[in-house]
């Protein structure tokens, strides 16, 4: 009966984690950790960047810097990064398009 017992109390636990980061995924997204460093090559490569601000249940200040899926913690204090932010504040490297965009050409239906 313990081990049974045991076993649901576990799903039960393994069940309201996965929904709770499913129902509020801002709670889970917090930078705990950041990094007073980073090398010009992972600016070069953001695909995107977030702000994150210390307040509600997040209480550091960070820059959320996302590179092919996974996300960075700088701190904000970093010159190179208030750099690069005021730069490309905008102007987010996107990927390039691969291919050319086919020129539609209009056909014109010969009355007979």
């Amino acid at each position: 009966m313990d081990v049974n017992l045991v076993t649901v109390l576990a799903l039960l636990a393994v069940a309201v984690s996965q929904t709770s980061e499913t129902l509020f995924p801002g709670a889970f997204n917090c930078c705990t950790k950041v990094s007073d460093e980073i090398p010009k090559g992972i600016l070069r490569r953001v695909e995107r960047f977030e702000i994150q601000k210390a307040a509600g249940l997040c209480h550091l200040e960070a820059i959320i810097l996302y590179i092919e899926g996974r996300k960075f913690c700088v701190s904000p204090r970093i010159r190179k990064v208030k750099k690069w932010m005021k730069k490309n504040k905008r102007k987010i490297p996107r990927k390039k398009n691969h291919g050319k965009k086919q020129r539609r050409i209009k056909i014109i239906k010969k009355k007979q």
